[in-house]
């Protein structure tokens, strides 16, 4: 898992839509494919961009409490 620490508010906001964004194209790309070594692949990339996700928001949520 990364430290978002250095990152500023703004930039901790650009990321968490990125990563959204990510996470819905790989969403679309497993929907459209289909075969068990892709969808091993696309279930590792969703679950490791939805980890980052709540990493994210988690680190975002403590500096707007705080």
């Amino acid at each position: 898992m990364s430290d978002y620490s250095a990152l500023s508010l703004p930039e901790l906001e650009d990321r968490i839509a990125i990563v959204r964004d990510n996470i819905r194209q790989l969403i679309e790309q497993a929907a459209a494919v289909s075969g068990g070594q892709n969808e091993e692949r696309n279930a590792d990339r969703i679950a490791q961009q939805t980890e980052e996700l709540e990493a994210l928001v988690k680190e975002r949520d403590g500096r707007k409490r705080g």
